[in-house]
């Protein structure tokens, strides 16, 4: 059941080719008609204008990763602040508790 079955082997000898027949209502009698011409512009970039190019991404990424390193460090500060707080607060909480 789950052994490979294999098609029967040739029987035509070594270095003969049969050749491949193609029906004549499949074969293409006349070319492809060719994609019309784009009227857009193409974009050609010189070695200067790629490095440029290279640059404002690379200036770009840094931008965004210290913007978001920042939003971090501001969640991160004030996460802290509020546990901070919250010590505090359980301490006041406790030492009125403690006076009564």
């Amino acid at each position: 059941m789950f052994t490979p079955k294999y098609p029967p082997q040739d029987t035509a000898p070594p270095g003969t080719v049969t050749p491949t027949v193609i029906p004549a209502a499949v074969q293409p009698t006349a070319p492809a008609p060719a994609a019309p011409a784009s009227n857009r512009p193409t974009i050609q970039l010189t070695p200067g204008s790629a490095v440029a190019l290279a640059a404002g991404g690379g200036a770009v990424v840094l931008v965004v990763g210290a913007v978001l390193v920042s939003m971090l460090l501001a969640v991160a500060i004030t996460g802290v602040s509020v546990a901070v707080v919250a010590v505090v607060l359980r301490l006041l909480i406790k030492d009125l508790h403690n006076h009564r």
